[in-house]
């Protein structure tokens, strides 16, 4: 055999709790919708890359990375990234 042998196995990654979804300690801002600015048109939970924004406008912070995309997307403004406290 050349180079690799046949006990030799290649190396596994386990998932840690970001890697499983999960968004763990390393999150520094989170959405926070302000419900009177909001028209209900559905754009930020489109857009999240996580699927976290629910019809009724909840995030589930578990999962929610922070990235701001929500925030961004949004045509009425009604969502703000803030610092979260740890």
């Amino acid at each position: 055999m050349t180079g690799i042998q046949k006990h030799d196995q290649a190396a596994m990654s386990r998932p840690v709790e970001g890697s499983a979804g999960l968004t763990g300690s390393w999150r520094v801002f989170v959405p926070v919708v302000d419900n009177e600015k909001c028209n209900r048109c559905g754009i930020c939970s489109l857009y999240c890359p996580d699927a976290v924004i629910s019809r009724d406008r909840i995030i589930d912070l578990a999962y929610c990375k922070g990235c701001g995309i929500c925030a961004h997307e949004c045509p009425k403004k009604a969502i703000a990234m803030i610092r979260e406290e740890k």
